[in-house]
Formats: structure tokens, C-alpha cells, sequence
């Protein structure tokens, strides 16, 4: 609100002309475009023009997820003016998400907001948040095309605008992948946003209390309470062990009624958690099975309004379906007229560029790399995109300070090393204080696997030191402490 408060300022005649002998007036001007409808006599302006030589260079950054918020955070802003366009105004910490859909977290530990990330955008006068989606990227104007987001409120218009950027930075993220099965957009909750988690944690709530009405028979009982996870990946597993931790620590203990009939099932066309060592894989499948997680392997044919049909015909009723089978191309990225990676992600080289797109970046989920540079699609991690919003702005940074921060400057400039990525590791909470830490670079090479209550304890402090402020951290912190003394929350809000 205090973003779009103080835009309107600037959408008087009267403001503008006191303004014009600002540096800044061609970046305030053009926001008359946001004005009021008190203003209507003010000719709206199509949004932020292209930058002169004297004003710093400006980088446009389209998502707010890990690789765009790195980005950002790293980014000189006495280099650079940062224009961050996204359809939310916050970072989400993806690790723990599944933590929030039972209580164990509230939603604003995991939530981080951009203007914390990078301060400038609330404060240096050339700098914006914009609550869009971009619908289109005009390469030879140097212009993005935004449109505005209302949530679909019947009061508010999408408005049509435009960004013109001297480097852009595409991290708008991938999508989950239905893998065109019907139904599964209607019926099935995807776990990658806040507002995900809490539709889970509002539907999960929602079956546990029409089951202790009077008059519901028991197969409608089962049915309600017939929690289904599809797609054995991490985020799969960690839900599960979190649904299964809830029912064995809180359900049973508050809704004695009906704690025979809530039960997990996850669902997996082959092998769970496929990326982690076998004995690890072999643990998780223990512990998840003495948790009461029913594990099926199987391929999910069609999605129905109370039930799934999987390809060998069998039914499985469900009261609350979670589809986690991994992530493709979105909308944008597939219609966006640039060159395309094996699998439909924008095409980069080895510095992060889009190479027959001038000033153009392409990092995280979004990106992969083109088939002439010989490597392979770095997995869809946060760590992944993370390390290519750090490397880019540090790059960005070196090209701001060698004078080739403006459109078309800059392009016969040394780049330096290329980006190379090392994998970490992976870690995965499976419930019941139990975890797995697998250290290795890749699944064929050798190193440190560990599982029980020691990995656990790692898994938590990492999570804990990676949450991007000290306010989280403390959030967190405390979460965690008050749900292993008073357990979880189950108010239906």
C-alpha cells in the first residue's frame, strides 16, 4: 500500500511540473499511469521509459523466488536502479512450506517480503515493486510488457504497462507439472506457494471436523480423511511425514472421534526420493511405513472431484489431494520469443546470457542451458538458483563498474570465469524427529549419507542458518519451540 501511495503522488500536473528539473523525473512522470481516478484529466503514460546516460542503468528483475532474490540482494544499487516485477511482493523459504500446512510453522516465518531483501526498492527514488505478471519482452525496444495482479476482486481492472530495462533478469520460475493428466488442475493442491499451504492446512481442518458430524457413514469418514500425496520427491516425502507426525502427536489426541479413519497415502510411479543413496531411499520407506504413510507405486490416470483412478484401474478416494510430481516450463517461458533449452527452458551460455538477446539473463527454474555449450540442465533446486542469482549480481556488478550497465553497452566486455555449479547435497525430513543428509555431489559419486535423529538435528540447524533474515530465524526459532511444548495449532482461520 505505501508503494502505490506514494506512486499516486506523482500523478498530478501540478507535482510533475515541480519535479521536471529532477534527474528522476522521467522514471516519476511516467508513473502517472497508477493514478487515481480523482485524476482522470492527467494523460496516463504507458510506464517507465527508457533511462538516460546521466541516471544510473536499470536492471529489471521478473519472479521473487530464490534466484531473483538473490539477485537482488547482491545487486550495487549505487550501480544500478532495481524494477522487480512479480505476482507476489515476497520471497518463500520452499524448505519448510510443508511445515506450515499443520501448524509446526506460521505462514509469515517462511515468508519473506522483497523490501527486506533488497531495501532500496522502498527507498531510492529509481527503484520499484510492481504486483504484475509479465505477459510479453520486446528484445529489440528493450521493453517488458507487465499487467497487474488483483486476485481476481471484482473491483479492480488489471491495468497494461510497460518497463523499459537496460538488463534484464528472468527468474519467473517453472510451474508444476500435470503432465496433461485431467483433472489435476482442478481438483489437485499444488505445495509451492503460501497460499498453497494454507488452502492444505484450511481443507485438512475443514475434513477432520464434517467427519465428527453426526450422520457422515464411515466410508465418507475414510474418504475425508484419506490424505493423498502423489509424486515421491522430496517435497512429497516431507509432507508426508509431517501429515503422518500430525495425526500420530495432535489428531489423536483432539479428535478422538475419528482418529482411526485419517490416514497418508503417497503415491509414486517409481522409486521415492530417486536422487538420494539406496540405503537412505530404504530408510525413508521404513520410517515412512511405521509412521502409517501407506506407500503405493503407481501412475495416476485420471483426477476426479472425491477420487483418483490410477492406470491399472484401481479408484482411491481422497478428501484432500497434494500433487508434488516436479516442476516444467510455465505459460510465459513456453510463449516468451526466445531461444529454448532441451525441455522448454529459456536457452543461456555459460555466463547466464540469452545469447541472441542482447542484455538479457535467464537464471533459476526458468533456465537451462542450450544444447552448443555441452552441459547438462542443472537440476531445479533452490540451491541451484540461488548460486546463479549470486554469481550473476556479481557479474552485473562487474559490468555496472566497467561502465556497460546501459542498453547495448558493455558487449564486447571480458565476463570472466563462466558459472559453475557444485552440488551441496540434499537433505529430507521423513517425520518422528527423523531425517537423511546425503553429501554426495551425485548420485554415483561417493560421500557422506547419513539418516535417524542426527540428521534430523543437521537438517533443522541448516534450514535454520539458510533462513534469509534474523527475523525469520527468530520466528522460526520460536515456532518450533512452542509446537514441541504445546503442540500444534489446529484453529481453523
Amino acid at each position: 500500500m505505501y508503494r502505490f501511495k506514494t506512486l499516486t503522488r506523482f500523478a498530478s500536473p501540478a507535482t510533475h511540473r515541480a519535479t521536471t528539473a529532477s534527474k528522476f523525473t522521467p522514471t516519476l512522470s511516467s508513473l502517472q499511469h497508477f493514478a487515481t481516478s480523482g485524476d482522470a484529466a492527467a494523460p496516463p503514460l504507458p510506464g517507465l521509459g527508457p533511462t538516460k546516460k546521466t541516471d544510473k542503468p536499470r536492471v529489471v528483475v521478473l519472479g521473487s523466488g530464490w534466484a531473483g532474490c538473490r539477485l537482488m540482494k547482491g545487486i550495487d544499487t549505487s550501480l544500478y536502479d532495481i524494477v522487480c516485477v512479480s505476482p507476489r511482493n515476497h520471497m518463500v523459504f520452499t524448505p519448510l512450506l510443508a511445515s506450515t500446512c499443520v501448524g509446526t510453522l506460521e505462514f509469515r516465518s517462511v515468508a519473506e517480503p522483497i523490501a527486506r531483501i533488497q531495501p532500496a526498492i522502498s527507498r531510492e527514488p529509481g527503484s520499484f515493486f510492481f504486483l504484475a505478471d509479465c505477459k510479453g519482452v520486446d528484445v529489440k525496444n528493450h521493453e517488458v510488457h507487465c499487467q497487474t495482479m488483483t486476485d481476481g476482486l471484482q473491483t479492480l481492472d488489471p491495468r497494461d504497462f510497460k518497463v523499459s530495462y537496460d538488463k534484464l533478469v528472468i527468474a519467473s520460475g517453472a510451474e508444476a507439472s500435470t503432465f496433461g493428466i485431467k483433472g489435476v488442475k482442478e481438483h489437485a493442491i499444488f505445495l509451492r506457494e503460501v497460499h498453497h499451504a494454507q488452502e492444505i492446512r484450511r481443507k485438512l481442518l475443514l475434513n477432520l471436523m464434517l467427519s465428527d458430524v453426526p450422520g457422515v457413514s464411515d466410508e465418507e469418514k475414510r474418504r475425508l480423511l484419506h490424505c493423498v500425496v502423489v509424486g515421491g520427491g522430496p517435497t512429497g516425502v516431507e509432507f508426508s511425514g509431517e501429515l503422518s507426525d500430525f495425526i500420530m502427536r495432535d489428531v489423536r489426541q483432539r479428535y478422538s472421534h475419528v482418529k482411526d479413519y485419517i490416514h497418508v497415502t503417497l503415491i509414486e510411479a517409481n522409486d521415492i526420493l530417486s536422487s538420494f543413496d539406496d540405503r537412505l531411499r530404504v530408510y525413508a520407506t521404513n520410517q515412512l511405513t511405521k509412521s502409517g504413510v501407506r506407500l503405493v507405486r503407481g501412475t495416476v490416470k485420471d483426477v476426479q472431484p472425491k477420487k483418483i483412478v490410477l492406470s491399472d484401474g484401481t479408484d482411491v478416494p481422497y478428501g484432500l489431494l497434494v500433487w508434488s510430481t516436479g516442476v516444467g516450463p510455465s505459460s510465459f517461458v513456453k510463449n516468451v520469443d526466445l531461444p529454448k533449452a532441451p525441455g522448454g527452458r529459456i536457452g543461456i551460455d555459460e555466463w547466464l546470457r540469452v545469447p541472441t538477446a542482447p542484455d538479457i539473463f535467464a537464471i533459476g527454474d526458468c533456465s537451462g542451458y542450450l544444447e552448443s555449450t555441452g552441459k547438462p540442465t542443472l537440476p531445479a533446486l533452490a540451491q541451484v538458483a540461488e548460486r546463479e542469482g549470486k554469481y550473476l549480481a556479481e557479474l552485473l556488478n562487474k559490468i555496472g563498474k566497467a561502465g556497460g550497465g546501459h542498453a547495448n553497452s558493455g558487449g564486447d566486455m571480458e565476463l570472466g570465469s563462466p558459472f559453475v555449479y557444485k552440488h551441496l547435497g540434499s537433505m529430507a525430513t521423513v517425520g518422528s524427529y527423523k531425517a537423511l543428509v546425503d553429501l554426495r555431489q551425485s548420485k554415483e559419486a561417493k560421500g557422506l549419507s547419513i539418516a535417524g535423529f542426527a540428521s534430523w538435528f543437521i537438517w533443522r540447524s541448516a534450514y535454520l542458518t539458510r533462513v534469509v533474515s534474523w527475523r525469520n530465524r527468530f520466528y522460526v526459532a520460536i515456532n518450533w519451540l512452542t509446537t514441541f511444548i504445546f503442540g500444534r495449532d489446529i484453529s481453523r482461520i
